[in-house]
């Protein structure tokens, strides 16, 4: 089977920068658009995925060579917000993400356009082809950008891999549902630590029942806080400020396997060993006041998958590695029963996160996907 170095060498990439219609060159040069693009080398593919991601530099996405080598162009793409989780607004990463459409559609010459939504960005690219079908937020940007925003070109498939339901939902069921204190790393309610072991594993229902109204009352009390506070600064001029969040890898189904039952090992998560990586800082560690309600919030942000999925009539994939420390099961299910069209697939497969167990593991799962796009265009 042929490794990472015989997959590059038959592939071309292309290096791509643009301004966004919200955000221009920045003087030091560099562009809030950018990414790299992946074709079979010495040609010009007429069908091509695009990936993207809240924060995390997609460009050089590992899947792409295996996308790129059986016939596919992959646009590795990447929003103002690369890096800068703490400054996310949902608006302003659609408007980027529509850059990176566009110039597939116009300048690379691909007809068929393959949304894949992996990881956290299942859920930023659903949002994306939401609101290309029935836009809700145009009214949240500049007026010389809205026209842009509400002609976003939509995509023809959808594929979900490996994806969380949303970003509320994903950090919601990370947290550590035994804070009492957001300002305070160390305070902790002990009838509701995960790893208290008089708590579990394994965990008893009334526990779990018990733990996942807490996550939720976390996040809620960090809403209603994080409007108040935005009240108070704005009355005083003060546009925004950035607070710090700790303790959120607390997903009870990291520590017990028997909840959401799949080949995943425990205790683990992407980070390692649970109870460790919980005292350092991590997902969703330092957010603006108006990142955390556009992103974070389950009472405020657009960036959960259902509502977006819901609309969906495009022909749509749904990928799920059994030994994902992070995504679970059910996870994928629901996602595919929040889809919106009749023409959906469900395949849970070996893999874990990103299918790094085995280059055999990735190839199988790159042709998964290849083969069903293939059959629909």
């Amino acid at each position: 089977m042929e490794g990472l170095s015989d997959l590059l060498a038959k592939v071309d990439t292309q290096f791509l920068g643009f301004p966004s219609p919200t955000a221009p060159r920045i003087m030091a040069g560099g562009h809030p658009c950018q990414g790299i693009y992946w074709t079979p080398k010495g040609q010009r593919p007429k069908a091509a995925f695009i990936a993207t991601h809240y924060n995390v530099d997609f460009s050089e996405h590992y899947i792409a060579p295996y996308l790129a080598t059986r016939g596919f162009g992959f646009l590795g793409w990447n929003t103002r917000y690369r890096g800068f989780e703490d400054q996310f607004l949902l608006e302003h990463a659609i408007v980027d993400i529509g850059v990176g459409m566009r110039w597939l559609r116009e300048q690379a010459g691909v007809e068929t356009v393959i949304i894949l939504g992996n990881s956290g960005g299942g859920s930023l690219m659903g949002a994306y082809q939401g609101e290309a079908l029935a836009p809700t937020m145009s009214q949240l940007l500049p007026e010389a950008a809205r026209e842009s925003y509400e002609s976003l070109p939509a995509a023809d498939l959808y594929v979900s891999l490996n994806a969380h339901q949303g970003r509320p939902e994903v950090l919601t069921d990370w947290m550590d549902a035994s804070v009492v204190d957001e300002t305070d790393p160390i305070a902790t309610d002990p009838e509701l630590d995960p790893f208290n072991p008089d708590n579990g594993p394994p965990y008893s229902q009334e526990f779990i029942t018990k733990y996942r109204a807490g996550q939720k009352a976390r996040n809620q009390r960090i809403t209603d806080w994080a409007k108040a506070e935005l009240k108070r600064l704005n009355a005083a001029g003060v546009p925004d400020r950035l607070f710090p969040m700790f303790r959120c890898w607390g997903d009870l189904r990291m520590m017990d396997g028997a909840i959401d039952p799949s080949d995943r090992p425990t205790p683990m998560c992407y980070r390692g060993h649970p109870a460790v990586a919980n005292r350092t800082p991590s997902i969703g560690r330092a957010n603006n006041l108006k990142t955390w309600l556009s992103m974070w919030s389950l009472e405020t942000s657009k960036c959960q998958g259902r509502p977006h999925l819901e609309k969906f009539t495009l022909p749509s994939l749904v990928v799920q590695g059994m030994a994902d420390t992070g995504v679970f099961p059910q996870d994928a299910r629901d996602i595919h029963s929040f889809i919106g069209s009749e023409d959906k697939s469900l395949e849970l497969i070996p893999g874990a996160h990103y299918f790094e167990d085995s280059p055999e593991v990735r190839n199988n799962m790159a042709s998964l996907v290849c083969d069903w796009a293939r059959a629909r265009i």
